[in-house]
């Protein structure tokens, strides 16, 4: 049990000072890719796969797996490169996002990098919707991409971005609120939008951690009083140049903007969240992604906020 906590402390640790460790791997080709440890439950050979009829094209199969069936994504067919062929010769990274477990074939596995957030840049300008590319590094002077694995995941599995009959609060839409979201993939941003769109809440959308606290100085160099003008801040945690625990830690630093309600949305799951939401100071963790706990969030913070600023008047 004490080796267990001191890993996990060592971990929050690295998250609390925008730093993570990052698994490097191959697919088809020489080109490296990156996942970030935190997501990665086991590395193994891949097992022997059975078929699943009527299955999507990028599912190989599924597998048993500690007493799971996993389905077994080709990470190469999936990025729209080439299949990676005999199971046998390759290697599964068994990942957990948005309260799914599912195994990534890949061709071969590099081994594990500390890094910092600030190492993590954006995709090139010019990189087009079509790409699943959603942060990109150097490691020994070698270009490293991060896939957008929520982007991979979307297309494959689906999933409803419609707040169900009778959630939406017509209280809360009968009023301007103002939500900052805050995440490096454009289909998360995207997805949050749309169930903030259908509350009627006005959003402003940033792409990682540094954007955001660059746009909520701008609100305070125009004079806004921040923390009456925003009703909540929704952040991913992994993020490049800026990681959402740094972002949360900055906010609660700053004598302007400490009070802000900041909520922690991401795909990341484990014994670590509540520990780095108590660490940085962020207000509550929601896993991605279900609109309808998304939405009932949203509406009990807007109210919170509405009735303390009333309180203040």
């Amino acid at each position: 049990m004490a080796g267990i906590l001191e890993g996990i402390d060592q971990r929050t640790n690295l998250a609390g000072q925008n730093r993570f460790e990052l698994l490097l791997f191959r697919l088809s080709t020489r080109q490296r890719f990156g996942i970030n440890v935190f997501k990665v439950q086991e590395v193994i050979r891949c097992p022997h796969l059975s078929q699943l009829p009527g299955s999507h094209p990028v599912v190989r199969g599924i597998a048993k797996l500690r007493g799971r069936t996993i389905s077994i994504i080709d990470l190469s067919l999936a990025i729209g490169g080439d299949s990676l062929g005999n199971d046998e010769e390759q290697f599964i990274i068994l990942t957990e996002y948005n309260r799914r477990v599912q195994g990534f074939l890949v061709g071969s596995v590099d081994r594990i990098v500390n890094m910092t957030w600030g190492e993590i840049m954006p995709p090139p300008k010019g990189t087009g919707k079509g790409s699943y590319m959603t942060a990109v590094t150097r490691v020994e002077d070698e270009l490293v991409e991060i896939i957008d694995v929520e982007k991979v995941l979307k297309e494959i599995v689906g999933g409803s971005e419609t707040v169900s009959e009778g959630i939406i609060d017509e209280e809360v839409r009968s009023e301007i609120q103002q939500v900052l979201v805050v995440d490096d993939s454009a289909v998360a941003r995207n997805q949050i939008k749309r169930v903030l769109d259908q509350l009627g809440v006005e959003t402003t959308l940033c792409n990682d951690g540094g954007q955001a606290l660059q746009q909520l100085q701008s609100w305070l160099d125009e004079g806004r009083n921040v923390e009456d003008f925003l009703s909540l801040v929704i952040s991913d945690v992994e993020m490049p140049r800026m990681d959402g625990y740094t972002l949360t830690s900055e906010i609660r630093k700053h004598p302007r903007l400490s009070k802000l309600h900041v909520v922690l949305h991401t795909s990341l799951s484990g014994v670590f969240n509540e520990t780095m939401i108590q660490r940085v100071g962020a207000n509550k963790f929601l896993a991605k992604y279900e609109p309808d706990e998304l939405a009932l969030m949203v509406q009990k913070q807007i109210k919170a906020h509405k009735a303390s600023r009333e309180a203040l008047a």
